[in-house]
């Protein structure tokens, strides 16, 4: 038998398999489909409380899907969304965040439902081995973690009051700091690869938008290195200037 041949067995067989699931592919609904709204929606506030999240978040899909304008809809909503969360599911915990401010912007629970969908995305970006390995997370594309950042600000924004607009905070200036370190990490790569003015930009760019942080002073290094390397004395000074005043016993200093 020739490699075609085999290709179109191989082929052929996997077709059956696949129609042979399609066929007897159960909705995940249906288990629940003999309960009451109110049978459902208690079965996942058990499951939450024994913390089975993954069970939780079961019942809390079929009561959607089975009774999609039931008397438990907002916070069966909001406890879904915590569930995700609590079930590693941090995507469809940021989805269902979404979508609870969507259905209901004026809830008492829509500063809560903010918070979370921040702290689902503040770390839904990270890949498996990111999870489990010492992995810097200033690395990353901080795509995810900008969205996170503005929906933290949104919170203490909209509602400055909420029992969360502290722990918000304290997560902005985290996610600051990583943003302003992912900046100076740029600086030291371009530096490193001679690409001085791109350097000096990048490190400028971390003094202008993320004055006060710590990555300000390995910033400012390279910022002084790249503006000598080009020649431009009069901003290396500048730049020196004010890491000796800013970071006076600063170790970069020794190597300038």
């Amino acid at each position: 038998m020739n490699s075609s041949n085999i290709l179109r067995g191989f082929t052929a067989i996997s077709l059956l398999f696949m129609l042979a699931g399609c066929s007897t592919s159960k909705d995940p609904a249906d288990e629940f489909k003999n309960q009451s709204a109110e049978q459902i929606y208690q079965g996942g506030e058990q499951a939450i409380s024994a913390g089975n999240y993954s069970t939780a978040v079961k019942h809390f899909e079929a009561l959607d899907s089975l009774y999609p304008f039931n008397n438990y809809q907002e916070k069966a909503m909001i406890d879904s969304i915590y569930a995700y969360y609590q079930a590693g599911d941090y995507a469809s915990s940021s989805a269902a965040a979404a979508r609870f401010l969507h259905d209901y912007p004026a809830s008492v629970h829509a500063d809560y439902a903010l918070y979370m969908k921040g702290s689902a995305e503040m770390i839904q970006d990270r890949s498996w081995p990111q999870r489990y390995l010492p992995v810097d997370v200033s690395s990353r594309d901080p795509g995810m973690a900008k969205v996170a950042f503005k929906d933290f600000s949104d919170l203490i924004n909209i509602y400055p009051n909420s029992p969360y607009a502290p722990d918000a905070r304290a997560r902005m200036v985290y996610l600051r700091n990583m943003f302003a370190k992912k900046e100076a990490d740029i600086a030291e790569f371009y530096y490193n690869k001679k690409a001085y003015v791109a350097s000096a930009n990048r490190g400028a760019f971390a003094l202008e938008h993320y004055n006060g942080t710590p990555a300000e002073e390995k910033a400012l290094y390279f910022m002084v290195q790249s503006y000598r390397k080009l020649g431009q004395t009069d901003e290396a000074d500048k730049a020196l200037g004010t890491l000796k005043l800013t970071f006076p016993k600063s170790d970069y200093l020794k190597k300038l």
